[in-house]
């Protein structure tokens, strides 16, 4: 005896079984997963190019000398402020400050923290707080970038205290600032210096050290903070670079931020090591003998 046919839908065809095709929206839904990376990418290129608009509009304004560290309190608006404010001579200068190194990270530092970053959002991309885990991730790096600056702007303090203090220190700060030049081209060929880079290097091995998904806020915040950490570990002598030639030296932020991310991110950023670290030492030698 014949079996019995399928059961016939309405239309008198047969049914078919559901597929995973059959029940997903459309494409034009949600972005596809392979376009989200250059969504992140655009996203870090758009902050980064306001921060460099904003730095760029800061030194061509009439206050650029509060981005170059000197004349807080001489004329204008943040004169009257610095009087207004209790202990304005040091609460608005550090806030302004603190402006503009984030300014200062965000345009130079940012943009380099794409391969960690957009590894990082392919790990939590279904989770329904993605967006909130990743910019605990941009909060730590920056958190990381700010400790350093704040240290890095109290020994500027310090020792421009003691140069009004001391007249040997006035007259003698060319040999700061060679020192400084002459530091961070030693540093370029320091152990510690690729020890860090090398955890810029291995994006995945460092996020999957530090990502179990057990407890996603904090997890997220250490990775920022880390690869921050590392990130100084490795940039730090560079960016004191800019204490130097004063942070309103736009031509030199930039060279400065195409050399760091190429040493982070390409993989013959270590070719730069001898040539540069050579000829910031060679720069150190030429202010000492400019001045012997």
């Amino acid at each position: 005896m014949p079996g019995r046919p399928a059961p016939a839908g309405r239309s008198g065809h047969r049914s078919q079984p559901a597929t995973v095709d059959s029940v997903a929206p459309p494409p034009c839904a949600r972005p596809r997963r392979a376009d989200r990376p250059l969504v992140l990418a655009a996203l870090l290129g758009a902050l980064a190019a306001l921060s460099w608009a904003a730095l760029w509009g800061w030194s061509v304004s009439p206050y650029a000398r509060y981005v170059a560290h000197g004349g807080w309190g001489e004329f204008g608006a943040l004169a009257a402020l610095c009087s207004a404010v209790p202990d304005g001579e040091y609460v608005v200068p550090a806030l302004l400050h603190a402006l503009a190194w984030v300014l200062m990270i965000a345009a130079m530092m940012l943009p380099t923290t794409f391969p960690v970053l957009a590894l990082f959002r392919r790990l939590v991309a279904g989770r329904p707080d993605a967006g909130a885990l990743t910019l605990r991730v941009v909060l730590g790096f920056f958190g990381a970038w700010l400790a350093f600056g704040i240290a890095a702007h109290a020994a500027d303090a310090l020792l421009q205290w003691g140069a009004a203090r001391v007249p040997a220190l006035a007259t003698h700060a060319w040999a700061l600032g060679a020192a400084v030049l002459a530091g961070a081209g030693l540093f370029q060929f320091s152990a510690l210096k690729y020890r860090c880079l090398e955890q810029c290097h291995t994006p995945f091995a460092f996020v999957a050290a530090r990502w179990h998904g057990t407890a996603p806020a904090r997890e997220a915040w250490r990775i920022g903070v880390d690869h921050g950490l590392f990130c100084v570990g490795c940039c730090w002598a560079l960016m004191l670079l800019m204490f130097v030639v004063g942070a309103g030296n736009l031509g030199l932020m930039l060279a400065l931020a195409v050399v760091m991310a190429a040493e982070k991110n390409l993989p013959w950023g270590r070719r730069l090591r001898t040539p540069l670290g050579l000829a910031l030492i060679g720069g150190a030698a030429a202010i000492a003998a400019a001045h012997a």
